[in-house]
């Protein structure tokens, strides 16, 4: 299942954009066994002011795609639950999946109505290029963390008793991650104008 990061506004050089760009490169990464990724970050800008002119042209990505709209009134989800939802919606069958991240003011009201759901990173307001690198390694680790649910078979023990379990999902975590960090795929951004 083909996971997209599809936002308003290019970030070019900035560090956020690099610190996106490898966390989407280790989702990819770490997704593959499961079938999740490839994880691709793709930006978008209006040629107007305003939230109608950004959903124009935010609207040509989201064909065929389930769109999760990243939104403060949106539904909070814990990692795990997050994790879970992610590999129902590929168990269902969807191709692709796609997370709006809207300009400074937020995604159009059309936009949100035409999502299929809508996610809060929590009830703090996050900077729109910050919200990019959040989303990749919430990504990154729930791929991680299912993949040794299912590997095990523990599909639902992953409990706060079980600390040898929750032990061996994080240091699987961190050990992919500091390989990924030596050898690490290519990561894209696109950017449209």
């Amino acid at each position: 299942m083909k996971i997209t990061l599809l936002t308003v506004g290019r970030l070019g050089r900035m560090v956020e954009a690099q610190l996106a760009v490898d966390y989407a490169s280790r989702a990819t990464a770490s997704g593959r066994a499961l079938a999740l990724g490839p994880v691709e970050i793709v930006e978008v800008e209006a040629r107007k002011p305003g939230k109608a002119a950004e959903a124009e042209v935010l609207r040509p990505h989201l064909e065929g795609a389930y769109v999760i709209a990243c939104d403060e009134h949106g539904k909070v989800r814990p990692s795990r639950a997050f994790a879970e939802h992610l590999g129902r919606l590929r168990d269902d069958g969807h191709r692709k999946v796609v997370f709006l991240i809207g300009g400074a003011d937020g995604l159009d009201p059309s936009i949100l109505a035409a999502a299929d759901e809508t996610l809060a990173f929590g009830p703090q307001t996050w900077p729109h290029a910050l919200a990019r690198a959040i989303r990749c390694p919430a990504i990154c680790r729930d791929e991680i963390k299912e993949g040794f649910i299912n590997t095990t078979g523990q599909f639902h023990t992953i409990i706060k008793a079980d600390h040898d379990t929750g032990r061996h999902v994080y240091d699987a975590f961190f050990d992919t991650i500091h390989l990924l960090h030596i050898v690490e795929p290519a990561a894209t951004i696109e950017f449209v104008p």
